[in-house]
């Protein structure tokens, strides 16, 4: 079982659902309303925890009824939440606005943006005894630097899911393992083209992290360092599944690489795409996230069909 430790964001995600978008000072009535645990942190460590990985979660909620409920649904998951603190701020939410199957959203980070390089050092023990640490840029570029200088000093493998997309320091970059951006991620990471994605890739294996970039269905490329100098690119193709609802598929992408790491880079990628693939076929970020037994059956199932 991969032990991995998760720094990053928990909000709780507020959706409503109307036929058009309100106009500046107009109200309208919606036709639906949800809440769902989210945030990318969150949603990456139920993601590792489904798919069998015993996870730490490093994280900031505030002291009201949201953040009672996130730390209830990642204890319930199985995540242990003993790092998770409890600031002055309030819970993190964004709140959501669906129509016409486009959205608007509004992000306050709250008690994200509380998360300090003192709460990474309070989980000393937890970074000694991970396989994987794993961060995101939800929570303050600060304390996400700071536990990838963790990282590095015990020897642990440091993956950054680089969003939002910023533009990362030469530090963070060193002491990053994997890098998991999207195509504009990488090319905002790096400050890079977004047309030359393939050479970047490729580039990056011998001279800064590894880079496991997400192409939507197409599924996900990265470098194979043992090809040469240079490398080469490989393709890790999608899964080919009727999608409900793409959201969380990213991160699910994430937990998976970061769960199933041990197995190497080739065969972590080939599960985190099918997670990912099965993660969009059921409704809600973590509410379509796959278990364990799903994703060994869906690729059961895939190997059959091929042959």
């Amino acid at each position: 079982m991969a032990r991995v430790v998760v720094v990053g964001s928990i909000n709780m995600d507020m959706v409503v659902t109307t036929d058009t978008f309100p106009r500046l000072g107009e109200t309208l009535f919606g036709t639906h309303f949800s809440t769902h645990p989210g945030g990318k942190g969150a949603n990456q460590a139920v993601a590792a925890a489904r798919l069998g990985a015993e996870v730490t979660m490093i994280g900031c909620v505030g002291a009201d009824a949201f953040g009672g409920e996130m730390k209830a649904t990642l204890a319930r998951e199985g995540v242990d939440i003993a790092h998770v603190s409890t600031a002055r701020e309030a819970t993190g939410i964004a709140s959501i606005t669906l129509s016409g199957g486009d959205n608007a959203i509004i992000v306050v980070p709250g008690a994200n943006h509380a998360l300090s390089p003192e709460d990474i050092d309070r989980a000393s023990a937890a970074f000694a005894q991970a396989d994987v640490v794993l961060a995101q840029l939800e929570v303050p570029y600060a304390t996400v630097l700071h536990a990838a200088r963790r990282a590095h000093e015990h020897g642990k493998p440091f993956f950054l899911n680089p969003a939002p997309a910023i533009e990362l320091s030469g530090e963070l970059l060193e002491l990053t393992t994997l890098l998991t951006p999207n195509e504009h991620e990488l090319a905002t990471a790096l400050q890079t083209p977004e047309g030359a994605w393939a050479e970047v890739i490729v580039r990056a294996s011998a001279h800064g992290p590894r880079i496991a970039m997400t192409h939507g269905k197409d599924g996900a490329y990265y470098a194979n360092p043992d090809a040469g100098a240079n490398g080469a690119l490989v393709h890790e193709p999608g899964f080919s599944v009727e999608a409900v609802d793409t959201t969380g598929a990213g991160d699910t992408f994430n937990g998976a690489l970061a769960a199933f790491w041990h197995l190497g880079m080739g065969e972590a990628v080939r599960r985190a795409n099918a997670a990912a693939a099965l993660s969009v076929t059921r409704a809600g970020a973590q509410g379509g996230m796959p278990t364990l037994a799903e994703l060994e059956a869906f690729l059961s199932a895939q190997a059959r069909g091929s042959q």
